[in-house]
């Protein structure tokens, strides 16, 4: 399982499509197997979903994203979990123990 985390500044990124790279790790059960950061290459409506679907993603995380882009990457089969704040690393161990607690999503616009 590939799970790709919006960062800016090695913190969850508030817009998930904007954030300047995706930090992905790649779990073997409940353990990192793999850490690696990949540039954003660039906010087009639909080609993220798309494109992190190609490289293995199943589930974005991130601060904020809209219920169109929400829509986009259910419709890949990537699973989104919006209104995470804070480190990336400390983002995906609360992840590995179920204890994430997904938030309100901080994106305003609707499109």
């Amino acid at each position: 399982m590939i799970i790709a985390v919006a960062t800016e500044d090695n913190l969850v990124a508030q817009h998930f499509g904007r954030c300047p790279e995706y930090t992905l790790f790649t779990l073997e059960g409940k353990v990192v197997s793999n850490k690696k950061i990949i540039p954003n290459p660039g906010h087009e409506p639909g080609f993220l979903p798309r494109y992190l679907a190609q490289m293995g993603v199943s589930c974005i995380i991130a601060g904020g994203m809209g219920p169109k882009a929400q829509d986009l990457f259910a419709g890949e089969n990537i699973e989104t979990v919006v209104g995470i704040n804070g480190p990336v690393d400390e983002a995906i161990s609360c992840y590995l123990t179920d204890s994430l607690e997904p938030g309100e999503s901080s994106c305003d616009h609707l499109k």
